[in-house]
């Protein structure tokens, strides 16, 4: 096979849409049988996925290869970034975890990253046609101009064309676009080949005026303005969803909104029923009364519990248990449920031992491997029920909780054929009130969001979707809207189609 032609997404700003854009186009070339892979050179984020191999990668990542319908690969995301602290993040390179650096640090690293970078580029290029490469927060970035391996300095080493992304719904789209051209080397300028509009709404003949005095004031042509999507429902890459619709009269689901929430994908799948209200809570935020509070994954978790603590939460946490309220843990949740948190590395934070909530009999211990694998069995209440789910996690738990497991899973890859092939996973306290798991992923099948709602005495309609469902749903309208609302013969001439 010929060496893929690569084009480059970048965005003027973090959240422009990037990773909705080469979604879409993935989508869009897989429809026309076109061999298609996605790449972002650096990512930083806490959502995160586990690949079939076992290695992580960003959560966009995995989301832009079911886009492509091909397996992730650690391969797409060579150089993933998850911050601990303000200033300091984990660094996973080619999906295992390499270093923990301070930002300063990681500067300097980062030339030694580039072959790497460029060396997993390569692979995929030899094994698909194109290659769609997204790159990371604004190429307009001149403090990290040295040594850049996420947006133009990829471009540069690649030789590939780049389109701009803007986001007009947060307003001075016109204003983005000029200035992200200003701030770039001309060499750099050169490698803009058009613009993308993203979520407009409105009357797009009120818009042609400006899209006029763009091109004509840059040279480059607007190859699409693609119109805001209500109810999009895809993996982010690390920001929480916003509110898309009025609350509903139903069950009430409480999500703690932590400094380092990680994999708050995992509730997506919530919020495709209509009949539940699910409620991101953050610091100053009321805490409302709830059928069910979820505690998520964190990246920091001693430092997110103590802020959960700051809140005022732990004696509404209390109150919640005392009035037959359910809560569900997963990964750092279930950790903090525990009583005492052990950091012998400092991995997350300084190195020693915090107290956990004491709610579960259990004790986690943070070590350097990082336990990276997907999971399936049943629920060990309702054995009928299937479940499926990933681990991402550096913490041990041990202790007397784990010996009522909340499911039954199967110790190889292989479907079990008989119960001495599981083993248990999480924990189900005596009391059923509070379920403890390391899987992520739980909700995202119905069978097993119907069991765990109806085990928190909440009812899930059964036509709602699957979150898988949904998922593919959503990314047929993203290609939808590149056949309607871009120039497809300006981005066949960029693919060499």
């Amino acid at each position: 096979m010929t060496r893929a032609r690569s084009l480059m997404i970048q965005g003027t700003t973090s959240d422009a849409g990037k990773s909705t854009v080469v979604a879409a186009l993935g989508r869009w070339l897989k429809r026309r049988g076109i061999s298609v892979a996605p790449f972002k050179p650096q990512n930083m984020a806490l959502n995160s996925a586990v690949t079939a191999a076992g290695g992580e990668i960003g959560r966009a990542q995995e989301l832009q290869a079911i886009a492509c319908g091909i397996p992730s690969h650690v391969d797409m995301n060579p150089v993933l970034l998850k911050p601990v602290t303000d200033q300091g993040a984990q660094v996973i390179v080619l999906g295992k975890v390499t270093a923990h650096l301070k930002a300063g640090d990681y500067q300097n690293y980062k030339a030694e990253l580039l072959p790497i970078v460029v060396a997993a580029h390569e692979r995929l290029a030899r094994q698909h046609q194109v290659v769609l490469v997204e790159g990371a927060g604004s190429p307009a970035e001149i403090n990290l101009r040295e040594n850049d391996i996420a947006n133009m300095g990829f471009a540069e080493v690649a030789d590939c064309p780049v389109l701009l992304v803007a986001d007009i719904d947060r307003g001075g789209v016109f204003a983005h676009l000029i200035g992200t051209l200003a701030l770039l080397a001309p060499a750099e300028r050169a490698r803009v080949k058009g613009f993308i509009i993203n979520r407009f709404r409105g009357d797009l003949t009120l818009l042609k005026p400006g899209l006029v005095w763009l091109e004509q004031k840059t040279g480059l042509p607007v190859l699409g303005v693609l119109p805001y999507l209500p109810d999009l429902s895809l993996d982010a890459e690390d920001a929480l969803p916003k509110p898309d619709r009025p609350p509903g009269s139903g069950g009430q689901i409480v999500v703690p909104a932590f400094p380092r929430i990680s994999n708050a994908t995992d509730f997506d799948a919530l919020r495709l029923l209509p009949d539940l209200n699910l409620h991101f809570v953050g610091a100053g935020q009321s805490f409302p009364a709830s059928d069910l509070i979820c505690l998520p994954g964190s990246k920091a978790v001693a430092s997110d519990l103590a802020w959960f603590r700051a809140q005022g939460w732990e004696s509404k946490l209390h109150h919640h248990l005392r009035y037959g309220g359910k809560v569900i843990g997963i990964c750092g949740g279930l950790q903090m449920l525990g009583k005492i948190l052990h950091d012998p590395l400092g991995l997350e934070g300084g190195a020693g031992s915090s107290p956990g909530l004491s709610l579960l009999e259990l004790e986690t211990t943070l070590g350097s491997h990082k336990i990276l694998r997907h999971r399936e069995g049943y629920c060990s209440w309702a054995p009928t029920i299937p479940v499926e789910g990933y681990e991402i996690h550096a913490g041990i738990s041990h202790g007397p909780a784990l010996e009522r497991p909340a499911f039954l899973l199967n110790k190889d890859a292989v479907p079990a054929p008989n119960l001495s092939q599981f083993e248990g996973e999480g924990t189900l306290s005596a009391d059923n009130q509070l379920l403890g798991t390391y899987l992520h992923g739980l909700f995202d099948h119905s069978d097993t969001r119907r069991a765990l709602l109806n085990w928190a005495g909440l009812v899930s309609p059964e036509t709602a979707p699957s979150r898988q469902e949904k998922r593919h749903s959503d990314l047929e309208r993203l290609a939808d809207l590149i056949t309607a609302h871009c120039n497809t013969d300006r981005l066949n001439a960029l693919l060499g189609m």
